[in-house]
């Protein structure tokens, strides 16, 4: 089993604070990568970097706007989310569910700092949860 530290895309990788980037959910396994991660890269045009704690609000919101989390998929390896599940979630995706009034909670902690290029820190900030 690899350690978190050798499954890194960028172990360089910075959170909105500042600070080491941490693990967002190994269970389920999220990143755009699949290493727990909101990691991104040349390759991740979603940028899949707000470390997100879904809530029922956020996935009907998700649903509607043609991006079930909730459905299992198999083929994909994916479980299917519910509320309370920690998951990489688009920074656009997330800027819409703000826009909406759904914006689900976040961990900055492990919310990678390209967010900032579309959600200022402060925002964020407004629905931070710890670690």
């Amino acid at each position: 089993m690899t350690t978190h530290d050798e499954a890194r895309y960028d172990p360089d990788a910075r959170n909105v604070l500042g600070g080491e980037l941490r693990p967002c959910s190994a269970r389920p396994l999220t990143g755009f990568f699949r290493n727990a991660c909101c990691e991104t890269g040349p390759e991740d045009l979603g940028l899949h970097t707000v470390c997100a704690v879904m809530t029922a609000e956020f996935l009907a919101f998700s649903r509607r706007s043609g991006n079930d989390l909730s459905t299992p998929r198999a083929e994909f390896g994916f479980p299917g989310l519910k509320p309370g599940d920690r998951w990489c979630v688009c920074a656009p995706r997330w800027k819409e569910a703000l826009d909406a009034g759904v914006a689900p909670p976040v961990v900055l902690e492990a919310t990678h700092e390209e967010t900032l290029a579309i959600v200022p820190l402060g925002v964020l900030k407004d629905f931070a949860l710890e670690g």
